[in-house]
């Protein structure tokens, strides 16, 4: 992702993100900004995947690394089962 990424700027989310995770995103990671884009593009989503693998994003920290990205994935599935699971009616 973080490649692909590198070599399209204007890439849409879609390409590496279901539209649940993208809405699971939407609702738990916090933007910086208070005004939003209306097309938000694969590199704001990797950021938000990178806070969820403990990056800090801060001003003049370097460009988070694959550690975080892979326990930010890693996390998003734990996240992703228990929504699919507490969305299921039990009995």
């Amino acid at each position: 992702m973080t490649m692909l990424n590198q070599s399209t700027e204007e890439i849409s989310p879609n390409f590496a993100l279901t539209p649940l995770e993208i809405d699971l995103f939407d609702r738990l990671v916090e933007d910086k900004t208070t005004t939003t884009p209306r097309h938000k593009r694969l590199s704001h989503y990797l950021a938000k995947i990178a806070k969820l693998g403990g990056y800090l994003a801060r001003a003049h920290d370097p460009p988070s690394g694959n550690v975080a990205m892979w326990r930010g994935l890693a996390r998003l599935t734990d996240i992703e089962l228990g929504f699919d699971l507490a969305s299921q009616h039990c009995g």
